[in-house]
């Protein structure tokens, strides 16, 4: 089958490899129809995550069909359409009955970080009970695979962890997919302002047909100042950090109001300055972790129910084939 590698920095490329096998009874062998790219993954072409090795499979998003299944596995078969969850967890260990799937004694992050992961034919899924969904009736599989990662990590990192309540205002720095995901979202607890930040104008301008009310452009050296302003000078109540360099948390401390909440979703490759002289005495809360809650089906009943989020705006390409060799560049803010 094809897939792509993780062959170091800033180069992966299109192989053939195995066919995966089951190796446990909770296993399940996935044959994907969708699969999305996540900012993580470009973190470790830029050798940001030094756990991922070379040779590894990208990936960790997906919605296809399931080609096998271990004997253990009771809750899905041969034929099923799934949505593959980026956590996988055993939902049964210390840190899972915690609500800390990330952060499971048995697995975690592992699909296209420690494991081969989504971005190839087929992929093995272990913990399968567990780490899949069964795909709603008739839902849109491409707006689906939204859901392994890309707008439960806005929601659960950004907006549940920044605490955003009616009435709060809130601005994130960096809007992405995860960045935008956390805008759609945090729509629904009413926020009074929502204001977003970035160096690109598409994605402003994404952001602003998505329901911002302000975007303001990073390299703007006002920027700051401009974004404070609008709220009479006194800050924001949840600053959402998503893009993960130095400069964009440093700006978001400066965003800060007093009893503010800063929730970081970036994934950070280097040490950032805390400015501790400055925010000791603000009464803040500072949250930071990786996706670990199961939101992305309970997100879809607002897309395929009341369809107060429409999720199928994230995809702007489609690419039906890879390239043998591909190159990044690095990130720039």
């Amino acid at each position: 089958m094809k897939a792509l590698v993780y062959r170091g920095n800033n180069k992966i490329v299109l192989e053939d490899k195995p066919k995966p096998e089951i190796r446990d009874p909770t296993d399940a062998i996935i044959k994907l129809k969708y699969i999305t790219i996540c900012g993580s993954d470009l973190h470790i072409l830029q050798g940001h995550v030094p756990t991922c090795a070379e040779g590894t499979t990208l990936g960790h998003e997906g919605v296809g069909v399931v080609d096998s299944v271990g004997d253990g596995v009771k809750n899905f078969k041969a034929g099923d359409l799934v949505l593959i969850a980026c956590i996988t967890s055993c939902s049964a260990c210390a840190m899972c009955r915690r609500g800390l799937w990330s952060h499971c004694d048995k697995a975690g992050w592992i699909l296209g970080h420690t494991i081969d992961g989504t971005q190839a034919e087929y992929v093995r899924t272990p913990l399968a009970d567990s780490s899949l969904y069964h795909a709603p009736k008739g839902v849109d599989e491409k707006a689906l695979c939204m859901l392994s990662d890309i707008v439960p990590t806005g929601y659960e990192v950004g907006v549940l962890a920044g605490k955003v309540k009616p009435g709060s205002s809130v601005v994130i720095v960096g809007v992405g997919p995860v960045g935008l995901g956390a805008l759609i979202t945090s729509k629904l607890y009413s926020p009074s302002l929502v204001v977003v930040i970035d160096k690109d104008e598409g994605r402003l301008e994404a952001a602003k047909g998505m329901g911002a009310d302000v975007a303001i452009n990073a390299g703007d050296k006002d920027a700051v100042k401009k974004a404070r302003e609008l709220t009479g000078g006194a800050g924001f109540d949840t600053v959402i950090e998503a893009v993960g360099v130095p400069a964009s948390f440093e700006m978001c401390q400066e965003l800060l109001s007093f009893g503010g909440n800063l929730a970081n979703i970036g994934v950070h490759g280097k040490s950032a300055t805390i400015a501790m002289d400055k925010l000791w005495g603000l009464n803040i809360c500072k949250f930071g972790s990786m996706r670990c809650g199961c939101t992305g089906l309970t997100l879809s009943r607002y897309h395929y129910g009341v369809r107060e989020l429409h999720f199928y705006s994230f995809v702007t390409t489609h690419v039906r084939s890879g390239y043998a060799e591909v190159g990044h560049p690095p990130y720039s803010w």
